[in-house]
């Protein structure tokens, strides 16, 4: 039987070449990354680009952001899925930023923070949980961190790397203690992107596409459902994400 460790690994190596490697670039900027990702809860991504748009051009910067009356920056992000809840959040995370740097709206201090310092300095804010922190710091600063969302979560789960009550809160510390001693953050980035992926694309919530899957072959999930994989069933896997066929995969 497969331990923990060589399911996550063998996941890692599979999907590695099923989507192909990911150059370790930040999307955005830190501080984007950071308000973004905030703004992302429960909303759609064109939602959560709205309202950050829309913020920004009704008042300018993120001075402009932090001294805005509350209900009119309430009304800037309202394409969001609560408002009311984010916007102050929003001012008291520019006011301690601020408060940080001694007046710049900048990140680039956690360059040089240790991990677990940067870490604990993100999490101490309202409404910034380890997801949204080592998204923060794997990305932007290339820090050893994994931020595990529902996505990475569930297919974790359904391959047996987790078990079936472990919270995706837990299984940040889980697998990054699996996984920090055998890789490096890009290859965290990469193992990060490739399962947030697959769990978009293949492993859905409801009647996930396991025949396309190519991790059937250790999937607890899968031989709970289909039976152990017949030769047949390996050779129909296919060897590579078709983006002509299937669609071309998310930021």
């Amino acid at each position: 039987m497969q331990s923990a460790l060589d399911k996550a690994l063998a996941d890692h190596r599979i999907l590695d070449d099923f989507y192909g490697r990911v150059p370790p670039a930040p999307r955005r900027p830190p501080m984007r990354e950071l308000i973004s990702t905030l703004l992302s809860h429960r909303t759609t991504h064109a939602d959560e680009e709205l309202a950050y748009d829309r913020m920004l051009e009704a008042f300018g910067d993120w001075e402009g952001v932090l001294r805005a009356p509350l209900e009119e920056l309430i009304h800037a992000i309202r394409t969001t899925r609560w408002p009311a809840t984010q916007a102050p959040r929003i001012q008291d995370i520019l006011g301690r930023i601020k408060a940080e740097t001694g007046g710049s709206f900048s990140l680039d201090f956690l360059a040089d923070w240790p991990t677990e310092r940067a870490m604990q300095w993100l999490t101490d804010m309202p409404g910034i949980g380890l997801k949204t922190a080592s998204l923060v710091l794997l990305f932007n600063f290339r820090k050893p961190v994994l931020p595990v969302d529902a996505h990475v979560h569930r297919v974790m789960q359904r391959l047996g790397v987790l078990g079936p009550k472990v919270s995706v809160e837990k299984a940040h510390l889980m697998l990054l203690d699996l996984l920090k001693p055998v890789l490096d953050p890009e290859e965290l980035f990469n193992f990060h992107k490739h399962n947030y992926w697959h769990g978009q694309q293949i492993c859905f919530f409801q009647k996930p596409n396991c025949p396309r899957c190519p991790l059937k072959s250790f999937c607890a999930y899968y031989e709970e459902h289909y039976g152990a994989p017949t030769p047949a069933a390996l050779a129909d896997t296919p060897a590579h994400w078709d983006s002509a066929a299937w669609g071309k995969l998310p930021h």
